[in-house]
């Protein structure tokens, strides 16, 4: 199931010593992304290319005066590459090396070749730009004699593009590292894939046999989410064992990480066109009226969407007027929207409006920081945004996950399972996992950034069984989906003159004062003047509170519901254990004390 990451390493060392030892006078480190990624895909096709070179050339030759497009020809397996890409110049990589005093040019040349689909990949690398550096610097022939290497194994059937887009995604990190970036946008963990993709399909399993499914990821990062859910589905020794039919789609808006990932789906064999490019909240690639079976994605959080916001179509009184952020009721039909700071439960919005309206419905897995937990007040965008999702029976469980998880941050993350189809007995229920304690964790010999735990292949059947399970324990707990509302209400205290005589507004009723005015929040459950009587007017007698004032929110507090009270330690056992301290550094405690 898992994959061997250990064993990548001695690649993923050599890449950066290339990069290290060919690039070091004339990139910053933070840099060497520009040349080495673009190099890496470069060569894995110029691989898959080279042993049909000559028929493809041949095909050329014969028929480009005679035919205006030649795609079909020189993709197909007889007269061309069998490949869903091709190169028309007379150069591999390898013959390039041939005539170093035409470097430049030939290589240029090689670039210019490639099929329609590959362009897309190279420009969105912006390789051409780096092109006249490298000669310059005179270094583009070591680097094209290093990706040759025999030292350094880049055909896919060798390091197939699972594998591959692990050390494409290290070396961001190590890339990203070097200029203080953020390398867990595109980066999620393999085993928190591994789990997601348990949650997500096993309860359905008996339902995914044949047909065709489509698999979907907002922020596609490198397409690890997409690969990984597609083998799990078909995988023949797997929990699925699939025969359906399975295509991929994916969005990613950071030019080089969607050119990376478009170049894995070409060597898969998938198609590259179901990989758009843009912003998926304000330029979303994809018919609007394309829904998914199952979505899997780790969105940006703690980023800002102000670019998104500004961009999105606004209506008449500047409101956004993009269907899939307006929730019926909601806002007067007006858009519900995040702080702008934070989009991450934006792209859960853009996921619920892709759920499929079948049998089978939609299933979503999607990590987030405890921001999409209890962010926002009442009546605000988040708090709107969590109302919509629990009171509509789509939350069906969150997972918390242990701390120092992901590559650059160790704050709390959890995993969101969404679907619009519940098991009967999930129904009005939502379940909370808390995997956080060192029972489903393992610790790592060495730190990679900041990740320095992982889950083994024996801990995610044990976080899986659980919630399979749906049983309460010490860390599953089950909570009707009312459990997380509270109708936040105003506490309004009389205005009062000089003398202390209360002011009346209008049909003799007190006039509030608006320096006096607090708020309460009472759960959904509870009676609103039972919990009024209780616990306000004994201590403020004059209070009211009016329902039209009233605003519903909705918070998921993990920690309280998770939270176990540690008494102090005896006094008894502090001062033993200070006696001891005492004994053991000779009397030094006391020498210091006197």
């Amino acid at each position: 199931m898992a994959l061997n990451t250990q064993s990548l390493q001695p690649i993923i060392n050599f890449l950066w010593t290339v990069a290290d030892d060919v690039l070091v006078n004339t990139y910053q480190k933070g840099k060497y992304k520009d040349v080495i990624l673009p190099m890496i895909v470069i060569r894995r096709l110029d691989l898959l290319l080279e042993p049909t070179k000559d028929q493809v050339l041949k095909t050329f030759s014969e028929y480009k005066d005679k035919l205006q497009n030649l795609d079909s020809l020189l993709t197909n397996s007889k007269h061309g590459s069998g490949l869903a890409f091709y190169n028309t110049s007379p150069f591999t990589l390898k013959k390039l090396m041939q005539d170093p005093k035409n470097l430049r040019s030939n290589f240029e040349n090689y670039l210019n070749g490639f099929s329609d689909n590959v362009q897309d990949i190279i420009n969105k690398f912006k390789f051409r730009n780096e092109i006249e550096t490298l000669e310059e610097a005179q270094i583009l022939f070591s680097l094209i004699e290093k990706f040759c290497s025999p030292k350094v194994e880049l055909h896919p059937d060798k390091l197939p593009p699972l594998a591959m887009g692990y050390v494409y995604e290290d070396l961001v990190r190590r890339f990203n590292e070097e200029n203080n970036e953020e390398a867990g946008e595109h980066f999620t963990p393999r085993e928190i894939i591994d789990l997601m993709t348990h949650l997500v399909f096993v309860p359905v399993k008996d339902q995914i046999k044949q047909g065709t499914y489509l698999l979907y990821d907002p922020c596609v990062g490198s397409g690890g989410m997409l690969t990984i859910a597609k083998n799990f589905m078909l995988n023949p020794e797997g929990p699925i064992r699939s025969n359906a039919t399975v295509h991929l789609y994916g969005q990613e808006s950071t030019p080089f990480i969607y050119a990376t990932c478009k170049s894995d789906m070409l060597i898969k064999g998938e198609d590259p066109n179901k990989i758009a490019y843009g912003s998926t909240l304000s330029a979303y690639g994809f018919p609007s009226d394309l829904k998914f079976d199952f979505m899997l994605t780790n969105p940006p959080y703690g980023k800002t969407w102000a670019p998104d916001k500004k961009a999105l179509g606004v209506g008449e009184k500047g409101k956004i007027i993009d269907k899939r952020f307006i929730l019926n009721g909601s806002y007067k039909n007006e858009a519900v929207t995040s702080r702008v700071n934070d989009g991450q439960l934006m792209f859960v919005l853009h996921m619920l409006s892709k759920m499929k309206d079948t049998e089978l419905g939609s299933r979503i897995a999607s990590v987030h920081n405890g921001s999409a937990l209890f962010t926002g007040d009442a009546g605000q965008g988040e708090s709107e945004i969590r109302k919509h999702i629990i009171s509509n029976d789509l939350l069906e469980a969150i997972i918390a996950l242990p701390n120092d998880m992901f590559y650059n941050t160790g704050i709390p993350t959890y995993i969101f399972i969404i679907t619009n189809r519940k098991a009967k007995h999930r129904i009005g229920k939502v379940q909370l996992i808390n995997a956080t304690s060192e029972k489903f964790y393992t610790k790592m010999r060495k730190p990679l950034g900041k990740k320095r735990v992982e889950f083994s292949e024996s801990h995610i059947p044990v976080i899986e069984k659980m919630y399979l399970d749906f049983e309460e324990n010490e860390y599953s707990k089950i909570f009707d989906n009312k459990d997380f509302g509270y109708t936040q209400i105003t506490v309004n205290r009389p205005e009062r003159d000089e003398n202390g005589n209360i002011i009346y507004a209008s049909k003799g009723k007190p006039k509030a004062d608006s320096k006096l005015k607090d708020t309460e929040n009472i759960p959904l459950k509870e009676d609103i003047q039972e919990f009024f009587e209780r616990e306000v007017l004994p201590f403020a007698p004059d209070a009211w509170w009016d329902e039209k004032d009233n605003k519903v929110g909705y918070e998921i507090n993990f920690a309280k519901y998770f939270y176990k009270h540690q008494p102090p330690r005896p006094l008894a056992e502090i001062a033993k254990d200070i006696l001891a301290i005492e004994e053991e550094t000779e009397g030094l405690l006391k020498e210091i004390i006197e």
